[in-house]
């Protein structure tokens, strides 16, 4: 990975340059410089492996983790390996109550109320949270929701977007003095992110048809456009950020899927029973987060997207669900995704001299 360019006073001179206008045309070359290298690191692990496999052996009792939606589906498996490895984990949720009832056998683990869409709860959340003096050691951005049907929430804002991206660039953002140095943040995105890059001229299907997998698959590439711009702002406090596919997953997360769609996709049988053997387990499919959040072989890297337990490769074209999209890993898209959020939110914990 190449060094950043250092912001010489005598460069700036030369160039004719204030320092400010030298921070931002030094920084726009650092960009260019920093691309990720997309390419598997040989973890070790692969995608049979299981959550519990990827942490097992690690000093993690005692360590504090968030889990966005961390009672249901791959955010339970997430929640019921790491407090088994004595970690605190903090479940966030919006139902509370069947939050609860999901979690009351396993130790280790507190419940806070929290709705993504809903901007009042996602400060309440945090004034708690920084409130309470916590040091977070990780943060997995794991709850979203799938292919729903069009509906308006917030600042009427397409919902996928709001729920998968808006909250929990939100939430981040107002729980960043938590984070410690050596922290981890884990955005869940998906494959389904080949299905479309921001759609800048109409996020929020104001001006066109809604379709609910066009818009589920621009809210997966922003997540892994938010941890991209998360880890350039959140580097050099030794707080990396990672996005990931998990992999095909049963999960709560199909329940706005018919049965005939899904036996369509050729992924259950008209009974339900999934017959496709690309699926994986609950326990593998929360593997990839947990070993994004955990392993030693991932320190001093960060913003890279990841599948199967490894750094994932670029994809070879768009469609194939395979390997991480160009657009997806754009640090000027990344850029200008964090400056629009920050304009429709009015939430920035990092105030740069130049956008």
């Amino acid at each position: 990975m190449s060094k950043s360019i250092p912001i010489k006073s005598s460069e700036c001179l030369s160039k004719g340059l204030r320092l400010p206008e030298a921070f931002c045309f030094y920084r726009k070359l650092n960009r260019i410089k920093l691309m990720r290298k997309q390419a598997p690191i040989h973890s070790g692990f692969d995608k049979t492996s299981t959550a519990s496999q990827v942490i097992a052996g690690l000093p993690l009792a005692g360590k504090t983790a968030i889990i966005t939606g961390g009672h249901s589906g791959l955010g339970l498996e997430c929640t019921k390996a790491l407090a088994t490895a004595k970690v605190n984990v903090i479940v966030a949720a919006r139902n509370v109550d069947a939050a609860r009832k999901s979690l009351q056998s396993i130790p280790n683990v507190k419940v806070m109320p929290l709705n993504l869409v809903d901007l009042a709860s996602i400060e309440h959340f945090s004034n708690a949270l920084v409130g309470s003096s916590v040091q977070v050691d990780i943060l997995i951005c794991n709850a979203g929701i799938m292919a729903c049907p069009e509906q308006r929430v917030g600042k009427d804002w397409e919902s996928q977007f709001a729920t998968n991206h808006i909250g929990h660039y939100a939430l981040t953002n107002q729980i960043w003095s938590t984070l410690k140095p050596g922290a981890r943040v884990v955005c869940v995105s998906s494959a389904g992110h080949h299905n479309s890059c921001i759609r800048w001229d109409d996020i929020h299907f104001h001006h066109s048809p809604y379709d609910k997998w066009i818009a589920y698959g621009q809210s997966k590439t922003a997540n892994a456009l938010f941890a991209l711009q998360l880890d350039e702002y959140g580097k050099e406090f030794d707080i990396r950020a990672f996005s990931l596919h998990p992999g095909k997953i049963r999960t709560p997360l199909q329940r706005y899927l018919s049965m005939e769609e899904m036996y369509d996709a050729g992924w259950t049988d008209m009974e339900g029973t999934v017959i496709d053997p690309t699926f994986k387990t609950l326990e593998q499919g929360a593997a990839t987060q947990l070993w994004a959040a955990t392993s030693p072989k991932l320190k001093g890297l960060g913003g890279l997207y990841l599948e199967d337990c490894d750094v994932a490769r670029p994809a070879t074209s768009q469609g194939t669900f395979v390997g991480v999209c160009d657009f997806a890993v754009d640090l000027d898209e990344a850029q200008k995704l964090w400056d629009y959020t920050a304009k429709i939110t009015h939430i920035n914990a990092f105030k740069t001299p130049c956008i």
